[in-house]
């Protein structure tokens, strides 16, 4: 987060992405959120929508809740991966269930 942010050295997107690749690969779950963001940001990376959901799909299967509403967003969207409604509503509707709002909200809003 140091050289995301800037803080105590200057922010350097690069490198950022490469210490969270680090973390990622050793399975943290923040570090893959962070990373999938950046992949679907391209902040220190080429933007790459599959590469984003790989790394979104990975935390989420960790069960972090936010991951999980990117991923069935994606699905629903067909970003990095082909579209698909029902893989869609059920990680949308995991997320739900973790108590994330936004995953609530768009299910409604999606009539799923």
């Amino acid at each position: 987060m140091l050289f995301l942010e800037g803080r105590g050295v200057e922010g350097d997107d690069v490198e950022a992405a490469a210490w969270f690749r680090r973390a990622a690969e050793l399975d943290n779950a923040d570090a893959q959120v962070h990373l999938a963001l950046m992949y679907a940001e391209g902040r220190g990376v080429q933007q790459d929508d599959a590469e984003a959901l790989q790394w979104f799909r990975r935390a989420a299967e960790h069960g972090d809740a936010f991951a999980q509403y990117e991923v069935g967003v994606r699905y629903l969207q067909g970003r990095g991966v082909a579209r698909d409604v029902a893989e869609a509503a059920r990680w949308l509707k995991s997320s739900a269930e973790l108590g994330f709002s936004p995953a609530a909200e768009y299910l409604h809003a999606q009539g799923m």
